[in-house]
C-alpha cells in the first residue's frame, strides 16, 4: 500500500459505485487495490467474504485450503458448483474469483495450515480472514496473527447460530476470549450438528464489510466487540470485549512466544483444517 497507482477508465466504470461513496472514493479504492488479504478456508465463512472481496477490488486474494470439493459443500459453500466436485478447492476458487473480477490476482495455498507454515504464508498479507471450523485452527490462526502484528477477522457459524469479531494485536485476542479449548467432543461442527447455508453468506458478508473497513481505515471496526446472531430470531447484539492481562499470549506476562502443537494443544489427535 505503498506506491500511488492511477485507476483504468475500466477500472473508474467498475468500481464507480466505491468511488462515489465520499467515505471511500479513489482514494479508498486505490488502497483497495494495492492491498493483500488472506482466506483461511475455501468454504461456507471463505466464499462469500472471497467473492465480494475480489468484487471489491481487494488487490490480492489468498485462498488457503487444501480439501476438495464435495457435494454435501454446494449447500452453503458459494465458490464451488456442481461440476467442481472433487477437484481441489483452491482450483474451483481461483476460477471462480477470477471470472468475477479479472483485475484481482489470486493465490492458492493448496495445503494444510500448520505451525511450521503458519508464519510464512500469513507474513505476506495485510489481513487475515479465518472461516476454519475447527479448534487447532483457530487457535493456530489467532496465535500466529498475533505474533506477526496482523488483524484478524474472525467468524464462526453453527446451526442457526453466528458470531463476527475483529482480532487487532494489542487490543485482544481469540485466547482472552476462549483461554482453553474445549474437551474434544463437546462442541459439535457443521457436519454433526449442521447449519444453515444461508447463514454462512450473512457472517461472511460481515467479515467481508470489516476487512474492507479496515483496509481502507474507515468506519468503526469490531474491534473489542463481538457480533452475536440468532438467526432464527434475526436477533443481533454486541457484547464488549477487553483484553485479558493474564492472556497467555497478548497479556502482561506472554508465556506463548511461538507456535505450537495445537493438535495437542486442543486434546486431539492431528486433523486437518476444513472450512465450514
Amino acid at each position: 500500500m505503498t506506491q500511488e497507482l492511477r485507476l483504468t477508465p475500466k477500472q473508474v466504470k467498475r468500481y464507480s459505485r466505491h468511488i462515489i461513496m465520499a467515505s471511500v472514493g479513489s482514494k479508498g479504492q486505490r488502497k483497495l487495490l494495492q492491498s493483500k488479504v488472506l482466506i483461511i478456508g475455501a468454504g461456507g465463512l471463505g466464499s462469500p467474504s472471497a467473492v465480494y472481496l475480489t468484487l471489491a477490488g481487494v488487490g490480492t486474494v489468498g485462498i488457503v485450503d487444501f480439501d476438495t470439493v464435495d457435494i454435501s459443500n454446494l449447500q452453503r459453500q458459494i465458490l464451488h458448483h456442481d461440476s467442481d466436485v472433487g477437484r481441489p478447492k483452491v482450483v474451483s476458487a481461483r476460477e471462480t474469483l477470477k471470472s468475477f473480477n479479472p483485475d484481482v490476482n489470486v493465490v492458492t495455498h493448496e495445503t494444510r495450515l500448520t505451525s511450521e507454515n503458519a508464519m510464512e504464508i500469513i507474513s505476506q498479507y495485510d489481513v487475515v480472514v479465518n472461516g476454519a471450523d475447527n479448534f487447532p485452527a483457530r487457535y493456530l490462526v489467532n496465535d500466529a496473527c498475533y505474533l506477526l502484528g496482523k488483524p484478524l477477522v474472525d467468524g464462526s457459524i453453527l446451526i442457526f447460530d453466528g458470531q463476527a469479531t475483529v482480532f487487532m494485536p494489542g487490543k485482544g485476542c481469540y485466547r482472552c476470549l476462549f483461554p482453553e479449548p474445549p474437551p474434544p467432543g463437546a462442541v459439535p461442527n457443521c457436519a454433526e450438528a449442521g447449519v444453515l447455508g444461508a447463514l454462512t453468506g450473512l457472517v461472511g458478508s460481515i467479515q467481508a464489510t470489516e476487512t474492507l473497513k479496515l483496509l481502507m481505515g474507515i468506519g468503526e471496526p469490531l474491534v473489542s466487540r463481538l457480533l452475536l446472531i440468532d438467526g432464527l430470531a434475526m436477533d443481533f447484539r454486541s457484547v464488549k470485549l477487553r483484553r485479558n492481562v493474564k492472556c497467555p499470549l497478548c497479556g502482561d506476562n506472554p508465556t506463548v512466544k511461538e507456535l505450537v502443537d495445537y493438535e495437542v494443544f486442543c486434546g486431539l489427535a492431528p486433523t486437518p483444517v476444513v472450512a465450514h
